[in-house]
């Protein structure tokens, strides 16, 4: 069998064992088992365990935000495509078991303040992503002008944050009360409009 034909398919099963076992307790053997190869086999594709584990992860958080992105695309509407951005990479891990557990195993995988972020290139497209729509918004003056390159870091921040305590700290019916909330507040701010917003005010 060919390389580019199977790689995912090398993905998809590593990625269930990881779920199941965790990273520690994952064996190549395991891995092979599951797609009847023998572990020899398998080594043709990967170097070795932890190899593998960085691939799979990179690939399956890379699935994560080509399914947002796709989501977002199909948005014409500047402020549709922020709330369809800020749903939808949330509520993912609702839906892909295998990569929460992963998750749940190796916190380390999205940490809220990392050091070191051992994903740090995807990550920041998914940075970039925010920052785009900010521009976007912008341009079409249907956002205030804000510095976006430190707003999309805080917005992910805030991303972070969700993904870390509803699945990883599995606060979830906690977290899933708050959050339209939050993207309301994001979205539409605190502060009622005033003619005097903006203003310096002056002595008299």
């Amino acid at each position: 069998m060919r390389k580019k034909e199977n790689i995912e398919t090398i993905y998809t099963a590593a990625l269930k064992i990881f779920a199941k076992f965790g990273y520690q307790k994952a064996t190549v053997e395991d891995i092979a088992k599951t797609m009847n190869m023998t572990k020899g086999n398998l080594y043709l594709y990967v170097k070795n365990k932890k190899a593998l584990y960085r691939e799979t992860v990179s690939w399956a958080l890379q699935k994560w935000q080509f399914r947002v992105a796709t989501a977002v695309d199909r948005e014409t509407d500047v402020k549709r495509r922020f709330e369809v951005m800020c749903f939808k990479a949330v509520e993912y891990l609702s839906q892909d078991d295998h990569l929460r557990r992963v998750l749940i195993h190796d916190p380390e995988i999205f940490p809220m303040f990392p050091e070191k972020d051992p994903f740090e290139e995807i990550n920041q497209n998914s940075v970039l992503m925010i920052k785009t729509i900010l521009e976007q918004g912008i341009e079409e003056k249907a956002f205030r002008k804000v510095n976006t390159e430190r707003v999309s870091e805080i917005i992910f921040l805030i991303y972070k944050m969700f993904i870390i305590r509803t699945y990883i700290k599995r606060e979830t019916e906690f977290m899933q009360q708050v959050f339209a909330e939050t993207v309301e507040l994001v979205t539409h701010g605190l502060f009622m409009e005033s003619p005097l917003m903006g203003v310096e005010k002056t002595g008299t």
